[in-house]
């Protein structure tokens, strides 16, 4: 097996590495300012802030006396404070000792317990608020689909009837009203395949009965990162039609098709609109076996291909408010939260394959193939790896901070910290644990 080969393209190393590191820069910046702000809001002077490990490339001292500087090695960061022995905020007894009462409040180790917590927790806060403050940003400047199911952009399509345009607004199909945008929705899904459709429209205040595809067509409206239709280099805009030379004319056609192959070699015709009238392509690809989160929890495993439906059309969309927005953010920040731990007891459990969990080279990857689509999808990708980065950093294990709350736990409890010795040998632990962790993950993206 290749090194390369799990990266896409040898000629695109570069732009797939340069991806990686400014998404990971993003997100420990966030991270570590979060510790950063509230210690110094907390009264703790920070000594150092770092993006990246190893010789410095850069660096400059404020006003405050905080160096701020960029290292040769941009996988990570840190934040030293005063007091601090390293970067995984370790207390430096020497150092301690030195300090008078009012020196020793200004450092990690000398402050109040609430300021060390709070200190503490910010990173993984100012990662979650990072993403809901994306998400929020990404939805009031896209904007949403509007209510009605009227049409937007036309797809371009081989169909072989296609009399709607921009701007009709469809009232029904075949017979069956679609007042909404999410009645349109149920009726088109449960539209049986056909080559030719009825729909009923008002256009310039006029209702007219016209003919066109089927409303959720066999296009790709999306490829999904790391699937067997990337890697066989379907694209968006893409129209299959014909699997195994069985004509298909709906994208529900393609699920059943997909799982009674069970991972053997499926053969795609495809149709694209590569300008006039478009080109046709074979292509050869297998579906993989992937396990599905489900709405109401747990996982289904499935063989699948990498493709979303969406319909023939753009829909136009309206600017809402901030009100409709904050909740939508918090709660798809949420979603990935609960998907998250979710995924991980089931990976324990042994209920679905630890493929599941990437590394570095799986989310490099990610972040090449995200940038790749569009810096919309590379900014969605930031706020769902900044949601990641702050729930693992939760996660009890020692160097963590996860680990230094349970830490902090106890010492609000007991009145006094765990011992210089205790606190070492959990280090050491959890060092070990997070070098395995990382390993086992580089090891799925090797293996996987």
């Amino acid at each position: 097996m290749e090194f390369f080969g799990m990266i896409p393209g040898f000629g695109n190393i570069f732009f797939t590495l340069g991806a990686f590191v400014l998404a990971l820069s993003v997100i420990v910046a966030v991270h570590e300012y979060g510790h950063y702000i509230v210690g110094r809001w907390s009264g703790i002077h920070a000594e150092v802030f770092s993006i990246g490990f190893g010789p410095v490339l850069f660096s400059r001292v404020d006003r405050r006396g905080t160096r701020w500087q960029v290292a040769a090695l941009p996988f990570g960061g840190y934040v030293k404070f005063l007091g601090d022995a390293n970067a995984a905020s370790a207390a430096d007894p020497a150092a301690m000792s030195r300090m008078e009462q009012a020196e020793r409040r200004r450092s990690m180790h000398g402050a109040p317990l609430w300021a060390r917590a709070a200190t503490v927790a910010a990173g993984p806060a100012f990662n979650f608020a990072f993403s809901i403050l994306i998400f929020a940003l990404y939805m009031l400047l896209r904007g949403v689909a509007a209510d009605a199911p009227q049409l937007g952009q036309v797809h371009p399509l081989p169909a072989p009837v296609q009399q709607l345009q921009q701007g009709d607004l469809i009232l029904a199909i075949e017979g069956e009203p679609t007042p909404e945008l999410t009645d349109f929705y149920r009726v088109a899904g449960e539209m049986p395949a056909a080559p030719v459709i009825a729909y009923r429209v008002e256009r310039d205040g006029r209702v007219m009965d016209l003919q066109g595809p089927h409303p959720l067509p066999p296009r790709a409206a999306s490829v999904t990162i790391n699937s067997a239709a990337r890697d066989a280099g379907l694209q968006v805009g893409d129209v299959i039609l014909a699997v195994d030379d069985q004509p298909v004319w709906a994208f529900g056609e393609l699920p059943p098709i997909v799982q009674a192959a069970e991972g053997q070699p499926l053969a795609l015709r495809i149709w694209r609109p590569d300008g006039g009238a478009g080109q046709q392509l074979d292509l050869l690809l297998e579906p993989r076996r992937t396990d599905l989160p489900l709405p109401e929890g747990g996982f289904e495993t499935r063989w699948l291909i990498g493709l979303q439906s969406g319909t023939f059309f753009e829909h136009p969309t309206r600017r809402p408010g901030l009100g409709e927005v904050a909740p939508a953010a918090v709660g798809q920040t949420w979603d990935i939260v609960t998907r998250s731990l979710s995924g991980l007891a089931h990976m324990i459990s042994g209920a679905i394959s630890t493929c599941n969990l990437s590394g570095p080279i799986g989310i490099a990857t990610t972040s090449g193939a995200m940038a790749s689509d569009g810096i919309w999808s590379f900014i969605w990708f930031l706020a769902v790896l900044s949601t990641a980065v702050g729930l693992l950093n939760l996660f009890p294990v020692p160097v963590l901070d996860g680990g230094h709350l349970v830490f902090h736990a106890w010492e609000a409890v007991t009145g006094k910290p765990p011992s210089d010795r205790a606190l070492n040998i959990l280090m050491t632990i959890g060092l070990t644990l997070l070098i395995t962790l990382m390993l086992f993950a580089l090891l799925n993206d090797i293996l996987c």
